[in-house]
């Protein structure tokens, strides 16, 4: 949606398009544009814009001696979602043109169109500014920051700092781009309260120790929120061209494309506000350490992450499962490490190996034992023995557990008592 800065784009491109030109007749209208007809017709008049926030004004002025003789009037235009003017050959009309000015002969036919796509711009004969919106951000700087500061109790700042920026009684001028681009150079969250944010600025004076000099050099190294709500769609402006626009091929909108850091940037985040509308904004960062490794630290463990885990482990814990003790840590690293105590590869009549294991977590409550072992076992060792409590058979623990390896050659026995396990021996007794 064209904002502030494309609003002044748009009257510069109709000061300079228009210069020199002489236009005349009637001023024609789409039949299907719902907005109002223009009473206009004069023989010779010029055109000239301005604007404010994100309205445009556009003046039509009869020249001395044109017919009929009427005083100049005034249309302020609203560009919806994609408005924007353009100077066209009279017989060669774009698309989507809802309003027409031609110029008078002699010279070639040429018409200043009012182009909008998507008709959800608007026009008002009249020439008055829309009641209720404020200063303009980018030329009544000091009258807007003074409304803002002064309407801190307006319920409007009971919402998102992102929301509130899209005020236009407050922030007329402001779009969803560059609220983007001013919270991320701020680095405030787009969800924090405005008041929250804004309240800070009251009291925000400069030294009056301080020079000119000083003083604006301070304002540029360290802008709050509502100086950038002025410099930064000074930035666009100051770009040329014709800012946000729809024609991603034009030379201008690639130099606003490069200008942007936040507004639909690659590894940037984006949400939905309760209007519809997204806002795109950065993630705070992760926090550096997390709750355990910290108390690891303090414990003096050095921190271990999944990199830096001995080859032979052979298990991973979930790292969403409370930590490990110690203690059944160094026993399952035993049992798994592939040393002289544990148990030989997997072959008819031995016992499974570390790999086959690998994966399998713990605490696991399935009826039967842990399914992924199962899989691997003979046929005569595969199937476990029926349950006589059912109850008890769904709280069957996993066989495989770092804490208590024991359990593997217990369940095994359980399974084929006859059957000889070599290398494991007799289960010991539970601690």
């Amino acid at each position: 949606m064209p904002e502030g800065p494309e609003l002044h784009l748009a009257s510069r491109f109709v000061n300079e398009a228009c210069r020199g030109l002489v236009f005349g007749g009637c001023v024609e209208k789409s039949p299907i544009s719902r907005n109002p007809e223009v009473p206009f017709e004069s023989s010779a008049y010029h055109i000239s814009a301005s604007a404010r926030g994100k309205e445009l004004r556009l003046t039509l002025s009869p020249l001395p001696g044109a017919q009929p003789s009427r005083e100049p009037l005034a249309l302020v235009f609203r560009f919806g979602m994609s408005g924007s003017f353009q100077l066209a050959p009279g017989d060669a009309l774009p698309a989507h043109a809802h309003l027409r000015f031609y110029t008078a002969p002699p010279r070639p036919r040429l018409a200043l169109c009012f182009v909008d796509i998507r008709r959800f711009g608007r026009w008002d004969v009249g020439g008055e500014w829309q009641p209720g919106r404020g200063p303009c951000v980018l030329l009544e700087y000091e009258q807007f920051r003074e409304n803002v500061l002064r309407n801190l109790a307006d319920k409007a700042f009971d919402r998102p700092i992102c929301e509130a920026l899209l005020d236009q009684r407050f922030f007329n001028g402001i779009g969803n781009y560059l609220r983007a681009e001013i919270l991320y150079r701020l680095r405030i969250p787009p969800f924090e309260k405005a008041r929250t944010v804004l309240v800070a600025l009251q009291q925000h004076k400069l030294s009056p120790e301080l020079t000119l000099s000083q003083k604006i050099r301070a304002k540029l190294q360290n802008p709050d929120l509502l100086e950038l709500c002025h410099s930064v769609p000074k930035e666009v402006v100051q770009l040329g061209g014709k800012g946000y626009g729809q024609e991603s091929g034009e030379e201008d909108f690639a130099a606003f494309r490069a200008w942007l850091q936040c507004y639909g940037m690659a590894g940037m985040s984006s949400l939905r506000d309760r209007h519809g509308r997204t806002i795109w904004f950065q993630d705070p960062p992760p926090p550096s350490k997390t709750p355990s490794s910290r108390r690891s630290a303090q414990r003096g463990h050095p921190e271990q992450t999944t990199a830096q885990q001995p080859e032979g482990t052979s298990l991973q814990q979930d790292p969403e499962a409370p930590p490990v003790a110690e203690k059944g840590k160094r026993r399952g690293r035993r049992a798994t490490s592939g040393g002289p105590s544990s148990a030989p590869s997997f072959g008819d009549g031995e016992a499974p190996s570390t790999g086959v294991l690998q994966g399998i977590r713990c605490g696991q409550r399935r009826e039967g034992g842990c399914q992924g072992l199962g899989a691997e076992l003979p046929p005569h060792l595969s199937s476990p023995q029926p349950a006589t409590n059912p109850k008890a058979s769904r709280l069957t623990p996993c066989l495989w557990s770092p804490r208590a390896p024991w359990r593997l050659s217990r369940r095994l026995s359980q399974l084929a008592p006859s059957f000889p396990l070599p290398g494991l021996g007799s289960p010991p007794v539970p601690p």
